[in-house]
């Protein structure tokens, strides 16, 4: 016979080979062992999840994940499955029943006769696990799906389009996933397809006639027509893509986009709707000769309109007068990316250095100066560690962080760190598991340091720190200024991966608790309300498979009463609650309310803000003080949009993580609230106390500091020809880092107050002298806060940090003056080349440490500073004395002796900060007061009066109690004649004649 007719025979004349039944046994026991246990470490995984969200009281946000993961991936795992499925099921529903007597026939014969007793179950094993890798894509596409089930308007259109910006960031990647999915789709069903039809001779590659049955041609026009048809809404997608596409130049749409790849997208589209028809009508004409024809004229198209058309319109068009043709694009790129990284308000002023020299501006120096911190929060890190540290199983993080604390009624600066849990500090023989995870649990309280403010040994000239938080008597600053709090520390950064705690009632606790330096006995138990219940036995065996640890189950220290503690770094314990949120990298301790909080800050960000620049975050954040385990934790990490949406905070003592929305105007935030209702707190509920210690967050500041580098430049011409392009220098004691941005309190130059700010400096790209100096308004409370200012210096003639630090570090004053520290066992090291503007000019500020080389319990210990302003260098062992210096002033500064402090900063040395802003309150009630008279409003006046009036006794109140309270007074013995810059000149009549007073002129 010349054809063979399919199943001739019945299925039992041709039985498949079978493994001997013992082998089948093993091998099917085997395969089901493993399945179980994939199985049963899915469900721990997952049910612990669903424990650990519920403990800390987010539930919904786990049932919430949990849904939409499962629903995305059921969805297109089944779609997918069902399509390569319904596919190899139709291939062989309609396989032809003779196929040719051939060669190649004859050797898929044994093919056919392997499969045909598996024949069902091999198309549902390849439906499902194609289908299982496409659920898998599917469930990690949550994210796009949320945000564009819970879309927003942005309120804004782009320039070039002219649609929402919500269409861009909430829209368009759900529909380019939904697109690709689809064609992922018809091409894995297409080759499933053709390999059935090819098994089965629907596909006849060695014989001459048809290559193809009538069914498979029908079957591929299908597939291939729907395959063509998404291809045309993808390129229909593309156009919108241009917007945020990256380029040479600019991200964002160029000249030769609009000109040559949006046409081109237009035209390709057209071509594959036609190309589509004519596979469709191949179904009825059966001839591949059109639909090869539109095929082949496709991918021509897109190979000379997609690739060689805009080559050659940016060789011959754009590139002769590039400048010209993308001025415009230049323009939008420029607004849009100011826009996006909120740096469009970013005020700019110019900035003429006028240093004043002499001795008769030395107290106006040194006014400007009170506050310029000194203690290197980097470099302190092993003085904290050897001095407060009490045992070597605690230390602080390696980069300090600084905050600022109401002290004795004046804003102080302090460095400080959290005395965290070290556990590497373990001997090891201590290092069992009993003592890692139940003895061993947690950290003990704040280590803090005036970051101005510090004792001096006359005879030495050696500064040590002056501590606001310690162990030794009279260390306690901050516990007297918060009034105590909660020192117990299980949640931090250096926390140990879980610990379990409890106990039996009546049984003694084992945790210890060194919080002093003699109480090595001191044991404790934690009773907060954060952990997971870990008493049953089924959950011991859950964490038991989580950990990979069957102490849960053996150990007796896990008991009916036991917690385990875990997820407890607070950076991921905020991106656990909200993994929508992109995480900053530097979480800061603040004592609110009893307890030690960590604050954390959250951002909205996107790479799909049409025509803003693109950039990695790690990129933007990375400098000299960045650690290689605390980058940003970031969703993605390519961003063209950034805002501060979510303060967040986290108990150091129980876990209690909670977000507070920051930036309620951002768009991304209200859909990610929308999608997880109830999570993010409004702005109204942060305590006041907690507002007191926001602050702006550093990545933000940085990635903004990158952009406007860049992006101070608004004319197109002068941006495309890179002349005023400023960057952020490099650290000059940490070459190839750039130097990070320092907190410090800055004099606003409008209100002649101090404000608790983040500063940094420009110089011009690829140079090191001065550009500008920038600054933040980083207090929560004022009404600048976020307030990006930029002093720009009309030239560039001014020396920049590498080259002040290089002439500060080889004067022949200095040199002479550290010649002994250079020698023997000792070791110098710079501390944070702080650059601020004082009195119309511009000084740097160093310190010098020093310490031992040839010891392992050595710490630096501040013995200089180093002051360059003007065109002089000054060297002193507190910064007054170095100011002196430079000035070349002969009077003996006021060092304080016999462990003596500096003054604490105030406004011109003379009036503290707090009564100067309650003064400056009490004026403008007192102006609203006159307009309120002159218009007759009696009533508002009285009251606007009263107001200012116990503002005032406020201000008069903190004087007198700073002036007689035992503690350095703020303000001079006798009255000032000068009256501050920002105060009324007139006095109540009933207010004290040698305090400073307001009064209204009505």
């Amino acid at each position: 016979m010349s054809d063979r007719f399919d199943d001739d025979l019945p299925e039992e004349a041709a039985p498949a080979a079978r493994p001997p039944s013992r082998s089948r046994a093993l091998l099917i026991t085997g395969l089901v062992l493993v399945l179980a246990f994939f199985a049963l470490t899915t469900f721990a995984s997952i049910y612990t999840d669903r424990l650990w969200y519920s403990a800390e009281g987010y539930g919904e946000v786990f049932s919430k994940l949990f849904w939409t993961r499962t629903g995305l991936f059921l969805v297109f795992g089944l779609l997918m499955a069902a399509s390569v499925g319904a596919n190899m099921y139709l291939a062989h529903r309609f396989r032809p029943f003779f196929r040719p007597d051939s060669p190649e026939q004859a050797g898929l014969e044994r093919y056919r006769d392997a499969v045909l007793p598996v024949r069902g179950w091999l198309v549902a094993g390849v439906s499902v696990v194609i289908g299982l890798f496409a659920g898998t894509a599917g469930a990690g596409e949550w994210r796009s799906y949320l945000l564009w089930a819970n879309r927003t308007s942005f309120g804004r259109a782009d320039s070039f389009f002219g649609k929402d910006i919500g269409w861009y960031v909430f829209e368009l990647p759900w529909l380019h996933y939904l697109v690709n999915f689809t064609m992922a789709a018809l091409v894995i069903s297409l080759l499933a397809a053709a390999t059935v039809h090819y098994l089965y001779g629907g596909i006849r590659l060695q014989t001459p006639g048809d290559r193809l049955t009538g069914a498979a041609q029908v079957q591929f026009s299908v597939l291939l027509g729907l395959f063509v048809l998404a291809k045309a809404a993808d390129y229909w997608l593309d156009r919108y893509d241009l917007v945020s596409a990256s380029g040479k130049l600019i991200d964002g749409i160029t000249y030769t986009d609009d000109h040559a790849v949006l046409p081109a997208k237009n035209i390709l589209l057209g071509i594959a709707v036609i190309c589509a028809v004519l596979f469709f009508l191949n179904i009825w004409r059966r001839t591949w000769t059109l639909p090869s024809v539109g095929l082949a004229l496709l991918v021509l198209s897109a190979i000379l309109l997609g690739m060689i058309w805009p080559g050659i319109v940016q060789a011959f068009q754009v590139r002769p007068t590039e400048p010209d043709k993308e001025a415009t694009y230049i323009s939008a790129n420029i607004a849009a990316t100011r826009m996006a990284y909120q740096i469009q308000d970013v005020a700019v002023e110019d900035f003429t250095d006028q240093s004043l020299s002499g001795t008769e501006n030395e107290q106006a120096v040194l006014d400007d100066t009170a506050s310029v911190p000194l203690v290197d929060p980097q470099l302190v890190h092993s003085a904290f560690e050897q001095i407060q540290q009490v045992r070597s199983y605690y230390s602080v993080a390696d980069v300090l962080d600084v905050d600022r604390y109401d002290i004795d009624g004046t804003d102080r600066a302090l460095v400080l760190g959290v005395r965290e849990l070290d556990q590497s500090g373990l001997s090891d023989d201590a290092k069992n598991w009993s003592n890692i995870h139940t003895v061993y649990t947690h950290g003990n309280g704040i280590i803090a340091a005036f970051a101005n403010q510090r004792p001096v040994d006359d005879s030495t000239e050696a500064t040590e720190i002056e501590w606001a938080e310690g162990q030794q008597v009279n260390q306690n600053a901050l516990s007297e200024a918060t009034g105590g709090y909660e020192s117990r520390v299980y949640y931090g950064e250096q926390s140990p991966d879980y610990s379990i705690v409890g106990k039996l009632q009546g049984a003694p606790d084992v945790e210890l608790n060194l919080g002093g330096e003699t109480d090595s006995s001191d044991t404790t138990t934690y009773d907060g309300k954060g952990g997971v219940q870990v008493g049953s036995t089924f959950r011991k065996l859950l964490y038991a498979i989580k950990f990979g640890d069957p102490n849960f189950l053996l150990s007796e220290r896990v008991n009916e009463n036991s917690k385990v503690l875990y997820i407890r770094n607070p950076r991921q314990r905020v991106q656990k609650v909200a993994p929508w949120l992109t995480v900053d990298s530097d979480p800061y301790p603040a004592v609110v309310d009893g307890r030690i909080l960590w604050i954390v800050d959250g951002y909205t960000t996107t790479d799909r803000y049409p025509l803003a620049e693109k950039e990695s975050i790690q990129t933007m954040t990375d400098d000299s003080l960045t650690q290689a385990n605390n980058l940003p934790i970031v969703p993605t990490d390519q961003i063209n949009y950034m805002r501060n949406a979510v303060k967040a905070t986290v108990d150091a003592y129980d876990g209690t993580v909670r977000l507070y929305a920051w930036d309620d105007t951002d768009p991304m935030l209200k859909a990610w609230s929308s999608a997880f209702p109830g999570t993010v707190l409004p702005r109204t509920e942060m305590p006041q106390e907690l507002l007191d210690h926001v602050r702006y967050p550093e990545d933000l500041f940085k990635v903004q500091r990158y952009q406007f580098a860049r992006y101070h430049v608004t004319d197109a011409s002068a941006f495309y020809n890179n002349s005023a392009r400023w960057e952020v220098p490099p650290d000059p004691e940490q070459r190839g880092k750039l130097q990070p941005p320092y907190r410090m309190f800055v004099q606003d130059a409008d209100s002649g107050q101090d404000q608790f700010s983040l500063t940094s400096v420009y110089v011009p790209y690829k140079k090191n002298n001065l550009a500008a100096f920038v600054s933040v308004d980083s207090d929560a409370n004022s009404k600048t806060y976020g307030q990006i200012q930029v002093l720009q210096l009309p030239n560039e003639n001014t020396p920049g940090p590498g080259n002040i630090a290089n002439e500060m570090q080889s004067d022949d004053k200095v040199t002479t003056r550290l010649f002994s520290l250079t020698q023997g066992a000792s070791q110098i090291r710079y501390g944070n080349l702080l650059t601020l503007p004082v009195t119309g000019g511009l000084m740097y500020v160093q310190p010098v440490y020093a310490t031992r080389t040839n010891s392992t319990a050595s710490y630096p210990i501040l013995r200089y500073v180093l002051v360059s302003y003007g065109d002089k260098v000054g060297i002193g062992s507190t910064l007054e004395s170095a100011i002196i210096d430079v000035l070349g002033g002969t009077a003996t500064p006021t060092e304080p002796g016999d462990g003596g402090t500096d003054n604490p900063p105030t406004d011109n040395g003379k009036i503290p900060a707090r009564v100067r802003a309650l003064l400056a309150q009490a004026q403008q009630d007192f102006d609203a007061a006159d307009e309120a008279f002159k218009a007759g409003e009696v009533g508002k006046w009285a009251t606007l009066i009263e107001a200012g009036r116990k503002k005032v006794d406020q201000a008069i109140a903190i004087l007198n109690e700073k002036g007689s309270g035992g503690q350095p007074s703020d303000t001079p013995t006798d009255t000032p004649t000068d009256t501050p810059t920002d105060s009324p000149t007139t006095s109540p009549t009933e207010s004290p004649t040698d305090e400073p007073t307001i009064t209204p002129s009505g």
